[in-house]
C-alpha cells in the first residue's frame, strides 16, 4: 500500500473564486422588484373592481419604496443601475396605477376630460422623476438642501391623489353617503389630480426625512405617537390614510419656511466669510495691498526727501552735516533719496506737492 507523502496531504486546496455582485447590495434592487410587483397587481385589482385592494397595493409600493433606498445605504449597494431601476418602478406604482385606479373608479364618468386629467398627472409623474434623476448628475446642491425635495416626491402624490378615494371609503363605513358620494364626483378627484400633479413638478422644498434627528426629549413622545398611530391604523386604517396624508400636506408649508431659513442663514456666512468689500465691490487681495503699501512708501520717501527751500528744487542728499551738489530729480527707475538723520519734511504744503 502506498502512502502519500505527509507535505502533499498538509497542503492547503484553494477555492476557485466566483466573480461577481454580493448578495447583500442585490437586496435592494430585490425590494425594489417586490415594489414593481405589487404596484402591477393593484392595478389589476382595480381592473376587477377591487378598490381597497388596490390602493391597499399601492400603499404597500409606497412602504417598499421607503425602505429600499435606505436599505441600499445601509448597506452600500448603490449604484446607477439601482436609481434607474428605482425611478421606473415609481413611475408605475406611483404615475400610472394610480392614475388608473382614480379613472376606472371615477374619471371614466367624465369622459374624454376625465382620461386628460389623468393623464397630466401620470405625465407630471414622470418628468419630476426625470429632474430626479438628471439632478444626480448635475451640479450639487448647497448642504442645506439635502433635506430637501423638490416638489412633492412620486410616493407622496400617490397617496395624496388617492386621498378622496380612501376619505369616501371611510364616510361609507361611517354611515354618510353623500360625503361619500361627494367625495367620488370627479370634479372632485380631477382638482386633486390637477393640484398634486402642480405640487410634483412644482420646485417647492418638502422634508425628504432622509437625515431626519430627533431631539432627545422627543423620543419617549415619538415612540408613543407611533403606537397610537398604529392602533389607529389597525382599528380604522381609512381614517388613518386620511390623517396621515392631511398631516404631510400641513407640514408643506412648515418644510417650505424651514429650507428659506436656512438659505438665508447660508447666504449670511457667505457674505461674512467674504470679507470686507471695497468701493465698487472689489475685494483687497495681497497683490493689492502690498502694491498699494510700496506707493505709499514712495510717497512720503519722496516728501520726506525735499529740502527745505525753494518749491520745485531737486532733492538732496546730506552728507555728514553738509550739503551736497544738487542731484537729478527722481524718475521711476531711480527713486528719490531717503531723508538723512534729523531732517524734517517742509511745513505747510501738501504731501502731494511735497513729492513731485
Amino acid at each position: 500500500m502506498r502512502v502519500r507523502p505527509l507535505r502533499r496531504r498538509l497542503i492547503r486546496r484553494t477555492r476557485p473564486r466566483f466573480r461577481g455582485l454580493s448578495f447583500n447590495r442585490l437586496i435592494p434592487n430585490l425590494m425594489t422588484l417586490v415594489g414593481l410587483c405589487v404596484g402591477l397587481t393593484g392595478i389589476r385589482f382595480a381592473f376587477e373592481g377591487r378598490w381597497s385592494a388596490a390602493v391597499i397595493a399601492v400603499a404597500v409600493a409606497a412602504l417598499i419604496d421607503g425602505l429600499d433606498g435606505r436599505l441600499a445605504r445601509l448597506l452600500k449597494g448603490t449604484s446607477r443601475f439601482g436609481a434607474e431601476f428605482d425611478s421606473l418602478s415609481d413611475f408605475l406604482c406611483f404615475g400610472v396605477a394610480p392614475a388608473l385606479i382614480l379613472f376606472l373608479w371615477t374619471m371614466s364618468g367624465a369622459g374624454g376630460i376625465g382620461w386628460a386629467l389623468c393623464m397630466v398627472y401620470a405625465v407630471c409623474a414622470a418628468l419630476r422623476l426625470a429632474r430626479f434623476n438628471a439632478a444626480i448628475d448635475g451640479t450639487p446642491r448647497p448642504s442645506y438642501a439635502y433635506n430637501f425635495f423638490q416638489g412633492v416626491p412620486a410616493p407622496a402624490g400617490a397617496a395624496l391623489c388617492l386621498l378622496p378615494m380612501v376619505a369616501s371609503f371611510q364616510a361609507r363605513e361611517w354611515g354618510a353617503p353623500a360625503l361619500s358620494e361627494a367625495l367620488r364626483h370627479p370634479i372632485t378627484n380631477g382638482v386633486a389630480l390637477l393640484g398634486v400633479a402642480s405640487l410634483m413638478v412644482s420646485t417647492l422644498p418638502t422634508y425628504s426625512f432622509k437625515n431626519f434627528k430627533v431631539p432627545e426629549e422627543w423620543v419617549l413622545p415619538g415612540f408613543l405617537g407611533v403606537v397610537v398611530f398604529a392602533t389607529f391604523l389597525m382599528s380604522e386604517p381609512w381614517g388613518a390614510m386620511v390623517a396621515a396624508g392631511l398631516v404631510y400636506l400641513g407640514m408643506v408649508p412648515f418644510s417650505y419656511r424651514s429650507h428659506a431659513r436656512l438659505r438665508a442663514e447660508a447666504e449670511a456666512m457667505a457674505k461674512q466669510a467674504e470679507g470686507p468689500q471695497l468701493v465698487g465691490g472689489l475685494r483687497p487681495t495681497a497683490n493689492t495691498s502690498t502694491r498699494e503699501s510700496a506707493n505709499a512708501g514712495f510717497s512720503m520717501g519722496a516728501f520726506a526727501a525735499a529740502p527745505a527751500g525753494a518749491p520745485g528744487q531737486p532733492p538732496v542728499a546730506p552728507q555728514d552735516g553738509a550739503s551736497a551738489p544738487a542731484t537729478a530729480p527722481a524718475t521711476a527707475d531711480q527713486p528719490a533719496a531717503s531723508p538723512g538723520a534729523g531732517e524734517t519734511p517742509p511745513q505747510g504744503r501738501p504731501p502731494s506737492q511735497a513729492a513731485g
